[in-house]
């Protein structure tokens, strides 16, 4: 174990970091293991990022926070967003509220394939494990005092679907949404203006929940976003071609967290979030790669951000204007 002024001074001689007396606190601040550990390398620990500056180090650390400053409010708005959509979508679907209902007449896309089948099964036990993954959380809850779950259950009353949202993850969310049927999946499509030729089963919705899960828990568990190591799934190129055609910007690429600015974008405008607030989350993102264009080296800041994040956001930009 080192002391703080240990760590800096194994940085000077072991990583040929230059960092001054008087930045002992940035270091104690963001954290050695957390702060230089997570932020020496690009997406892959073998993509070390030649630091000769504790300061370049420190720009990558800021930049990162900020992304995630900038973008957590949106991530939030577009999870209840989403949740509010669905819940019309399966209350017009499975004219009820309960839980139970709803799980027999709208939880049903395991019933598309063939019974029996492989996919029949891997959807029905997907099917049974999320109404397994909902009795704990809502257990959990009700363990943990949560006013909602605790005033139904002590009134012995069931617990409306709209209430079970409130507790359940994003991921439990996804699926829950990947259970439902077409037509529930369709009617989402449809509130949320998605085209349909590039959205004729209603999964698109789906692919979105699951590519923003990813962002949205790194950034509400604080781990680093910078360079989108928090992808835990290759992205569907359904919904990269969606936003390519629906957009205009070609070569969108998920290695790069412009893909996720364009993705949050597409999805705001198309829950009506004014072009003004749009084209204000753009201007901020563009303001904190320049501050990070200004402490780093150029071939540095092109390998996290890529050589097209300039045309990339002019291209958001009129996709805005014109939508």
């Amino acid at each position: 174990m080192l002391t703080i002024r240990q760590m800096m001074k194994y940085l000077r001689s072991t990583h040929n970091i230059s960092i001054k007396s008087n930045q002992a606190y940035a270091l104690r601040n963001m954290g050695y293991y957390h702060g230089y550990k997570g932020y020496r390398f690009i997406r892959e620990p073998i993509n070390t990022i030649p630091l000769t500056d504790f300061n370049q180090l420190l720009a990558i650390y800021n930049f990162d926070m900020q992304l995630k400053t900038l973008l957590y409010p949106k991530m939030m708005f577009i999870e209840t967003a989403l949740k509010s959509y669905v819940i019309e979508a399966v209350l017009a679907d499975s004219k009820s509220e309960s839980l139970h209902s709803i799980f027999n007449n709208s939880l049903t896309y395991y019933k598309t394939f063939q019974p029996g089948s492989n996919d029949y099964k891997c959807h029905f036990k997907k099917r049974m494990r999320l109404r397994g993954s909902i009795n704990s959380t809502l257990t959990r809850d009700y363990d943990q005092q949560n006013q909602i779950v605790n005033h139904f259950f002590d009134n012995d009353r069931e617990i409306p679907i709209w209430a079970i949202f409130e507790s359940i993850t994003l991921g439990e969310f996804g699926t829950f949404f990947w259970c439902c049927n077409h037509n529930v999946k369709l009617y989402t499509s449809n509130l949320l203006h998605l085209p349909s030729n590039l959205d004729a089963d209603g999964e698109q919705t789906r692919f979105i929940i699951f590519t923003l899960k990813d962002l949205r828990n790194a950034i509400a568990h604080n781990n680093v976003i910078f360079d989108t190591r928090f992808r835990t799934k290759q992205i569907s190129k359904r919904l990269i071609t969606l936003l390519e055609k629906e957009t205009g910007i070609q070569n969108i690429d998920f290695k790069y967290i412009d893909a996720y600015i364009i993705l949050t974008v597409y999805v705001l405008r198309k829950m009506k979030v004014t072009k003004t607030e749009c084209k204000q989350l753009i201007t901020a993102y563009d303001n904190i790669k320049q501050a990070l264009r200004q402490e780093i080296p150029g071939s540095v800041w092109n390998q996290i951000l890529g050589t097209a994040t300039r045309s990339n956001m002019a291209a958001l930009m009129s996709f805005i204007i014109s939508s």
